[in-house]
């Protein structure tokens, strides 16, 4: 079996880091352009710095996207981009545009290259082909079978690396490349500037019937009819593992740090289960199935990887994510006192329970015993977001565990 990676999006410096302290591998991250993601927060030129300076530091490795499909006037600054990453030193950029690729060879050639599944990876040639000019690896079509990566496998060289997507949103585009958005509200997918119209509601109108609309499924509300469920093959790690992949990718560019944790702390623990015994792994499947269905998702299908999917993998009559838990914020330290200092992301209050999350797969419930404002005031609940707050929980808490609370 080859050596496996676990890669988990993160969207800001502080996601970065709960992913790096809670089992990733590797992090993908965008900067402030020429990434598909500009309504993430993304990363200046500082925090990619330190965010590099902070994975490296614990032996995890940062690639960085430059994987929008370039037009003539993106060119230069694509250019200066590059010559800014080569300071960084990145592990890797994720390229799909092959005129961004030629410049990534010439201006940062030590960077490896990886190529997106923007590219629409879907056969052994073509990764041969991206071989030939100097890519490390390419990642998967989202639309490609087990069978089909297991081929591709057998069919590159040994030394080429395989990527493929194993969980998230699912793009109801060929491998991403959408014109949905750009053409209903001018805003390009290719571009990173998606509005996501794949998750509206639509229905039918008849050219001689104007404003008389009706559902395009039998159903009262209408139909959601490109809304994917979200891809999960953390059931199926004894097939993922043993296909040849050597990078697990997490979707998420644009989630949360709760979603990040959870994910990618469900994801470490079933792959080094598997590595270390099959069936200690098939004995935990239990938990692997409770841990990832306490952060957001749109129900859960297996994708492409055991053939085509059919009409089950869409979801008719809903848009929205189910959601267990609320994040609250995670100890950014923790002080002589045992208060954790956090930045509130959501609303709690004195005498409430919430759980801490740790990076080792513990959930421990704790009440809430004391708030402090950054003046050291003494308060029942902080009313605006993002304030600094110090927390009593009368138990023990560690730098990084996250703080959530049960929406059940």
């Amino acid at each position: 079996m080859r050596k496996i990676e676990l890669l988990v999006p993160a969207s800001s410096l502080e996601v970065l880091k709960i992913a790096v302290v809670f089992g990733a591998d590797a992090v993908y991250i965008g900067g402030e352009a020429f990434g598909l993601r500009a309504k993430a927060k993304n990363f200046s030129h500082e925090d990619m710095a330190e965010g590099i300076a902070f994975a490296h530091e614990h032996g995890v490795k940062v690639y960085v996207t430059v994987n929008i499909l370039a037009h003539n006037g993106d060119l230069p600054g694509v250019r200066e981009y590059l010559q800014e990453l080569r300071e960084l030193k990145p592990d890797a950029l994720i390229i799909a545009d092959p005129g961004i690729f030629t410049y990534a060879q010439e201006i940062c050639p030590e960077i490896e290259c990886h190529i997106s599944t923007q590219a629409n990876n879907t056969n052994y040639e073509t990764y041969k082909f991206w071989y030939r000019l100097g890519a490390k690896r390419v990642v998967t079509a989202r639309e490609l079978s087990l069978k089909e990566i297991r081929e591709i496998r057998a069919n590159i060289p040994e030394d080429m690396e395989i990527e493929t997507f194993v969980h998230g949103a699912m793009c109801i585009s060929y491998s991403g490349r959408c014109l949905l958005s750009n053409y209903l509200v001018g805003r390009d997918a290719n571009q990173g500037a998606c509005t996501h119209p794949c998750r509206w509601k639509y229905s039918i109108v008849e050219e001689k019937r104007p404003g008389e609309y009706m559902p395009v499924f039998e159903n009262e509300r209408g139909t959601y009819i490109f809304n994917s469920k979200d891809l999960c093959m953390v059931e199926h790690m004894d097939d993922v593992l043993n296909c040849g992949i050597d990078s697990l990718k997490i979707e998420g560019r644009m989630k949360t740090a709760l979603y990040v944790a959870t994910v990618a702390r469900t994801y470490r623990k079933a792959i080094d289960d598997y590595l270390e015994s099959p069936e200690k792994y098939r004995a935990n499947m239990s938990w692997y199935q409770e841990q990832i269905s306490n952060c957001t998702y749109r129900q859960f299908t297996t994708g492409f990887f055991y053939g085509k999917p059919d009409e089950n993998t869409q979801i008719y009559d809903n848009n929205t994510y189910v959601k267990e838990y609320t994040y609250l914020g995670y100890a950014e330290k923790v002080d002589e006192n045992g208060f954790a200092h956090i930045t509130q992301r959501n609303k709690f209050t004195v005498g409430e329970t919430v759980e801490i999350m740790k990076p080792d797969g513990r959930n421990i419930e704790a009440v809430v015993k004391a708030i402090y404002d950054e003046d050291g005031n003494s308060v029942e609940s902080a009313p605006h977001p993002q304030q600094k707050l110090a927390v009593d929980l009368g138990t023990e808490i560690e730098q990084y565990d996250l703080l959530r609370r049960s929406e059940e």
